[in-house]
């Protein structure tokens, strides 16, 4: 599963730096739910198509080798590897405990009349545990969108709604692909919210909003970018599965000169369980919630999936008749960050037609940050963010 976690590091890095070009506000969104639909996807593809997938679920290190392995091993078995290092992966993350809530399901809704490859089915529910459940898109395309959108609220208690809107699908629609993720956590230590004050968050050097924030002096898994005038911390929710990591820039301004030197290998190694170090750290984060929708097609075609999403694209269904091409790909996602944990929920969804204390360092988050949630076990980066407004 390392490789599948490098592999949602460095695709949702990059997916951050097309979406931070057109957005300098607050960003959220789930690799590992957008990286799971493409996962579905991968079955139905063929050639150029098939090869830009693999690139994305693939870490750098991993596609040289796959090149290497290529005079080794037949395309298909490439093709299994990756589909069952999402099985593992969700088989972990489906694993009950009482620490936190994790969910990501999938889910295939077609159109009752189309004739839909066996092998395509047999494929996403054993890896993906995604099964088909028949639609009327023809006679009741609005219906169906409905239906589709209560299916996501329900898999993240509401906190992702109307995913598809208004006449996002229609009667020419033959199947839609969802994946979501919900997650709740609460931190290993919580922050007391009898020392939760309000503060100024400074979005540059001239202008600032009051923002509630979270205090609390512990030790916490640290590090110094010294090159990069930054610093990293992680945050472990209850059981150490999982952490948030906050990189934090020195300057009120530093983020933007940040994102754009350093690379996802830099994050990966940045943040290995080797490269930080236990220290006390008085650490001010606000109190946030951030939610966003996003129309994905833009952003995933620069990071290298045009062909993917075009007429000639994945054809998921590879049905005996006419194949189908990707008609929409959106995604949602919702971040709450309190005093007792976090609580995320994220859904992907595809349509087809045919400062210093003594003694200690100082964690003050009153200027915009980046953030991410990772599955340790994996190191899937389950929600990526920037926090910058209030």
């Amino acid at each position: 599963m390392e490789l599948l976690g490098a592999a949602t590091t460095q695709f949702g890095f990059e997916l951050f730096k097309e979406l931070n070009q057109v957005n300098k506000g607050n960003i959220v969104f789930s690799p590992a739910s957008i990286s799971a639909a493409i996962g579905m996807l991968l079955p139905g593809a063929r050639g150029a198509t098939a090869a830009q997938l693999r690139k994305v679920l693939f870490s750098e290190k991993d596609t040289e080798n796959s090149r290497i392995r290529a005079e080794e091993k037949e395309v298909g078995d490439k093709t299994e590897d990756i589909h069952h290092q999402f099985q593992t992966f969700l088989n972990e993350i489906s694993k009950l405990t009482n620490n936190y809530e994790l969910k990501i399901a999938n889910k295939l809704f077609g159109e009752k009349t189309y004739l839909f490859l066996q092998k395509y089915l047999d494929y996403v529910e054993k890896y993906y545990h995604a099964s088909l459940e028949p639609v009327d898109f023809v006679n009741a395309a609005d219906e169906s969108r409905k239906k589709i959108n209560s299916w996501v609220e329900s898999q993240t208690h509401e906190k992702s709604e109307d995913l598809f809107p208004d006449a996002a699908l229609n009667s020419s629609t033959k199947l839609v692909l969802v994946n979501v993720v919900h997650f709740k956590g609460q931190w290993d230590r919580e922050f007391e919210k009898g020392h939760t004050k309000e503060e100024e968050f400074w979005l540059d050097k001239s202008t600032s909003k009051p923002v509630l924030m979270m205090t609390q002096h512990q030790s916490f898994s640290y590090t110094v970018l010294k090159d990069q005038q930054a610093k990293i911390l992680g945050i472990p929710y209850k059981n150490n599965d999982l952490s948030m990591f906050v990189l934090l820039p020195n300057d009120i301004d530093g983020l933007e000169k940040i994102v754009s030197n350093i690379s996802p290998r830099n994050l990966v190694e940045w943040t290995d369980p080797g490269q930080m170090e236990e220290r006390m750290v008085d650490v001010h984060l606000p109190h946030f919630q951030l939610q966003d929708s996003y129309d994905l097609e833009a952003a995933l075609a620069a990071v290298g999936l045009a062909g993917a999403l075009g007429p000639r694209g994945a054809d998921p269904a590879r049905a005996e008749r006419a194949g189908l091409q990707a008609q929409r790909f959106l995604h949602r996602a919702v971040v709450v960050v309190a005093e007792d944990g976090t609580e995320a929920a994220a859904a992907t969804g595809a349509g087809f037609v045919a400062t210093s204390v003594s003694g200690c360092e100082t964690f003050h988050c009153n200027h915009p940050f980046l953030f991410f949630i990772r599955h340790n076990e994996s190191s899937s980066v389950l929600f990526f963010g920037r926090f910058s407004s209030p």
